[in-house]
């Protein structure tokens, strides 16, 4: 009896059709093979994450301490990376290195997975031979900043997972359980109170214009990513979350923080002050610190000492300022700056607590006000009808 054939196809992430005819026995086997295709195409579509580029500097760390050429620990690792374009990125950079460039100029033609921090620290470290212990402080940089990272994001889920069930449970309300309540309500439009008949005419609008609200909604919010992602909208964003009450405080010590370790880390590196400036620029993470650290840099390459231009602004406190100066004036100012960006690490997570603390207690109010006007306005005239038929 002839074997059946099978064949699937499908669209990558990119929008390409794929086809290919599984080499099966049976219905089985074909749904096996299939399943082993789709997952490596997902692996070659999706990008590499921040994941991949800590564990393979990691990794290289290691490899290279234990004496292995730097052409043959890339070999071993793209051998394991299970991401197929991370592992196509990885023999192209062993590529280059086997042509003769320098492990920092063939990850420089990654700019998406090896940023400037990145490839200058590498770049210093050829230059000074001490190749490994850089990794090392490149994957300790990394693994710090993941973390930071998730531990913003996480505070920033919390208050949106709160405001989602707010809602949420604002639009059951007034559309599922209100409307139950209109017939009780109907005629008798006169003795309502004006909550009562607020909420009623909203209901009403909700039910009739659900598509135009759910529709303005959407358009309202891609209107506002589409303005942040503008140069006047991002200005505006990034002075918004450096000034709001209660989340200004975290940002500002995410941004100190990111600053002041990125700086520390390159100086002690051996990275030229003019270059270390530019990047802590680049990698700050808001328009206006960036700015600033563009400031400080034409300073600098006027010969005025870094202090200086940082003193004449409000996004650094002056304790900062006074001990960056004292840094400058006593030459350790790489120590200096790793000591501060630790100080504010920790003031980062001291801060995320106290606005996720402050942010439940605000949300849980305001949910319950919510909800307890619109049950007030559902109550209220029901015991004013009942009153009305027992003649109270």
């Amino acid at each position: 009896m002839r074997a059946q054939q099978f064949r699937f196809q499908a669209r990558n992430p990119h929008g390409e059709l794929v086809s290919a005819l599984p080499a099966s026995d049976g219905a089985a086997g074909a749904a096996l093979s299939l399943r082993t295709r789709l997952v490596e195409l997902l692996n070659y579509s999706s990008g590499p994450s921040r994941k991949d580029v800590l564990d393979f500097t990691a990794q290289l760390a290691v490899m290279i301490r234990a004496g292995i050429s730097i052409r043959t620990a890339l070999e071993g690792i793209a051998d394991q990376v299970t991401n197929q374009r991370f592992r196509r990125i990885l023999l192209q950079i062993k590529a280059d290195v086997e042509a003769g460039r320098q492990f920092s100029e063939a990850i420089a033609r990654h700019p998406r997975l090896f940023g400037p921090l990145y490839v200058s620290m590498v770049r210093a470290s050829e230059m000074s031979g001490s190749f490994a212990r850089m990794l090392d402080r490149i994957a300790a940089y990394l693994a710090q900043e993941m973390e930071t990272r998730r531990m913003v994001v996480g505070a920033s889920i919390y208050p949106g997972i709160i405001a989602t069930m707010a809602i949420a449970t604002t639009v059951f309300l007034l559309t599922f359980v209100l409307p139950s309540f209109a017939g009780v309500f109907k005629g008798k439009e006169d003795a309502l109170p004006a909550p009562t008949v607020f909420l009623l005419a909203l209901s009403r609008f909700m039910l009739e214009w659900w598509w135009l609200l759910l529709g303005g909604a959407v358009l309202l919010a891609g209107g506002f990513v589409a303005f942040i992602r503008t140069e006047l909208g991002g200005g505006w964003w990034d002075r918004f979350k450096i000034s709001a009450p209660i989340v200004n405080r975290m940002f500002r010590a995410l941004y100190i923080s990111r600053s002041l370790q990125t700086m520390g880390e390159l100086l002690n590196a051996g990275v030229p002050m003019l270059d270390t400036i530019a990047i802590t620029g680049d990698v700050a993470g808001n328009r206006h610190y960036r700015r600033l650290w563009r400031s400080v840099h034409g300073s600098v390459k006027q010969g005025k000492p870094v202090q200086l231009q940082l003193s004449r602004s409000p996004l650094l406190p002056r304790s900062v300022v006074q001990m960056i100066a004292a840094g400058e004036e006593s030459g350790r100012l790489g120590e200096v700056l790793d000591e501060v960006s630790a100080f504010y690490a920790k003031a980062l997570r001291d801060a995320i607590k106290t606005v996720t603390s402050m942010i439940e207690p605000i949300m849980i109010v305001f949910m319950g006000s919510v909800v307890g006007f619109i049950a007030m306005a559902i109550i209220l005239p029901i015991f004013k009808m009942s009153n009305l038929v027992t003649g109270k």
